[in-house]
């Protein structure tokens, strides 16, 4: 008799160390991660591929216990493939609510709009956490490409305008790079032979697409004020195009002041004559194209109208009657 009591008095404490030992290792064990930990997990793992991974990342010590966990809770078939951050010092229960949350991306799509800068591509990379803007900017200063034989001065003008599929933990220099091969491909077919053509170079073409881009409102004017900017470059005038003053403030302004246009910078086209230094935008399609193949026209001004439209003319006399017709 006693000797049965004996045996399940053993029973009973074998039993209860069992169950204190998962406790502690379910809920008391917070030795791992030993740091914040980020792991990534693939699309198409499967459960025990996940905990396994998570074993070997060091996030926890034993993986069939988070896969019990898992299972009892009936969250095995709802952890995403994604990129998952792990504080320090969690538990079994702590690690399965990050799980089932669901990670970041591992890549993120980035759109980048017709005519933005560097800084304001910029500016979105960092505030959907891929890079800080001083960084990617960093990248775009100290890039350069060569293209049909000449280099360019910096990445501003050839991040080319497109949706972009970036991974999450890219550099600065990988996600320009990234749109710089996009914009290569992008170059209107036989661009060599037409910049000889035109008499300049392809990367004075792009600064001409990026002034182009910044001033054309509709398609169909794009082509016509790349004419306008080639006659004044041919007959040695001012462009005077207020996009290239507002690229050289610190700030965007919707209208300049006369102390605006007295701005002592290269990218000053009131005061310099010639292309600014680099482009002031990234072009899309459409403005690189026109300024491949601008219009065969004579016009030397245009002037805002409305609606999205500008008044083009071929003498001063004309420009400012419309002028007076329009800004008055």
């Amino acid at each position: 008799m006693r000797r049965g009591r004996l045996v399940f008095g053993v029973a009973l404490l074998i039993v209860a160390l069992i169950a204190g030992y998962l406790w502690w290792s379910l809920y008391g064990d917070r030795r791992l991660p030993a740091a914040a930990t980020t792991v990534d997990i693939a699309p198409g793992a499967s459960i025990d591929d996940i905990v396994t991974q998570l074993q070997s990342s060091g996030v926890v010590s034993s993986s069939t216990l988070l896969l019990l966990y898992l299972r009892a809770e009936h969250l095995t078939s709802s952890i995403q493939a994604a990129e998952y951050t792990f504080p320090a010092n969690e538990n079994i229960p702590d690690i399965a609510a990050t799980l089932k949350m669901g990670g970041h991306p591992s890549a993120v799509w980035v759109t980048v709009p017709e005519g933005f800068t560097a800084a304001q591509i910029a500016a979105r990379l960092e505030h959907l956490g891929l890079v800080e803007a001083p960084y990617f900017l960093l990248a775009v200063h100290e890039g350069s490409v060569s293209i049909d034989g000449a280099r360019t001065r910096g990445l501003e003008g050839y991040l080319f305008p497109d949706t972009y599929l970036v991974p999450r933990h890219a550099t600065g220099a990988t996600i320009a790079g990234l749109m710089v091969k996009q914009f290569v491909r992008e170059l209107p077919p036989h661009h060599a032979s037409l910049s000889h053509r035109l008499g300049f170079t392809v990367p004075q073409i792009v600064t001409i697409a990026s002034m182009v881009e910044r001033e054309a409102k509709v398609d169909d004017e794009r082509a016509l004020i790349a004419a306008v900017i080639y006659n004044r470059l041919h007959r040695g005038m001012p462009l005077e195009i207020d996009a290239t003053i507002e690229y050289a403030l610190p700030r965007h302004k919707t209208q300049l002041s006369y102390g605006d246009l007295a701005l002592d910078s290269p990218y000053n086209t009131y005061r310099h004559v010639g292309l600014p230094p680099t482009p002031i935008a990234n072009p899309g399609r459409k403005s690189l194209l026109a300024a491949f193949r601008p219009a065969t026209v004579d016009y030397l001004y245009y002037v805002y109208r409305g609606n999205g439209r500008h008044e083009f003319s071929r003498t001063l006399e004309e420009q400012q009657a419309a002028e007076r017709k329009y800004l008055h």
